[in-house]
């Protein structure tokens, strides 16, 4: 592959000093018209691509967003990526995608490495390891729109997007309830993150609606991957449960493997609702009931705030999630 051309090569070419190809290539009026389209000329001819983000980083701004997310490999959050990528592209703009893979150290790393590259915006959802927002102001520089998705601090500035989790958590286990399950457990994320307090605080209030006494030792926190989901499904089946809400869907794919591994039949002797709505859940054997998050209208609305908001501007939006009632749940209709 050849050399890039750049400036310099033009103004050799054309007997002219890299600052007259620069001030005409960029529309300067100290420039003479002729000047400015025989320089433009000269660029297409030799195939001179401008590189807009330097450019930008001169003036000290970018229509450059970075997006942090906790994991990159997670449908939920590549659906949000994709989403909003595509609306800011409309606009003119680049996305950057970091990944914290959930460890506070790579989540402040990003903000960073972002901030110091002068983007427009950040949008974020926050790491398990965050227990605040106290970093965030500290490494977002003035003048970058702060937008947070999915796992949010109520208490930061700036535009806001958020399911409605209490609902969620509320709606799969009352599923769970209606197809005549007695012991439901919830098998969750790490309660120090608001999402997962609120998915279980919804799982209390349809058993209290129920008639069903909470029991704080049927919550089995700290599962966000499937081998935390096995470990806390075992767990489960040990304190008698015949069904569980599972706040995330890889966590529901471990418990479903410790339930089979105990030689119960799904949904007949055990019961299980995911959330998120990842592709597998509707392939396993059985299927899994879960909770579309609606990810695509998350990466839009985001990226619309962002777009239409000012920096001080400070609103949440909230998507709601819809329960998919597959076989793992369908107790009744396995039973007739």
């Amino acid at each position: 592959m050849g050399k890039k051309v750049n400036i310099t090569d033009i103004a050799r070419e054309m007997g002219v000093t890299p600052s007259t190809v620069s001030r005409a290539l960029s529309g300067s009026p100290r420039v003479k018209e002729s000047t400015r389209l025989a320089v433009e000329q000269k660029a297409r001819e030799l195939g001179y691509e401008r590189n807009i983000m330097a450019s930008n980083l001169r003036k000290g701004v970018t229509k450059v967003v970075g997006v942090i997310v906790p994991r990159i490999n997670r449908q939920f959050f590549s659906n949000i990526i994709s989403s909003a990528e595509s609306v800011l592209r409309e606009s003119g703009y680049t996305v950057i995608v970091c990944q914290s893979l959930e460890e506070l150290s790579n989540e402040m790393n990003a903000l960073k490495t972002l901030s110091e590259n002068r983007v427009s915006g950040i949008f974020i959802s926050h790491s398990i390891e965050s227990l605040n927002g106290n970093h965030i102001m500290d490494l977002v520089g003035e003048g970058i729109k702060l937008v947070q998705y999915d796992r949010v601090f109520h208490d930061l500035p700036g535009i806001k997007i958020v399911n409605d989790n209490e609902k969620g958590g509320y709606d799969a286990t009352m599923c769970l309830i209606r197809a005549g399950y007695k012991r439901i457990g919830v098998v969750s994320g790490h309660l120090s993150a608001g999402i997962f307090k609120e998915r279980c605080a919804g799982y209390r209030r349809a058993l209290i609606e129920s008639g069903i006494e909470p029991d704080d030792s049927l919550v089995f926190e700290k599962a966000l991957l499937r081998d935390n989901g096995y470990d806390k499904g075992k767990e489960a089946i040990a304190k008698g449960c015949d069904a569980v809400y599972c706040t995330g869907d890889y966590t529901s794919l471990g418990v479903m493997h410790a339930a089979l591994e105990a030689g119960l039949r799904i949904p007949e002797d055990f019961g299980i609702v995911g959330t998120a709505n990842e592709d597998f859940t509707a392939l396993t054997t059985p299927d899994v009931s879960t909770l579309e998050q609606n990810p695509k209208l998350i990466g839009r609305k985001a990226a619309e705030a962002f777009l239409s908001s000012d920096e001080d501007d400070e609103y949440i939006v909230v998507v709601p999630m819809e329960l998919l009632e597959r076989t793992s749940s369908d107790r009744n209709k396995k039973i007739e």
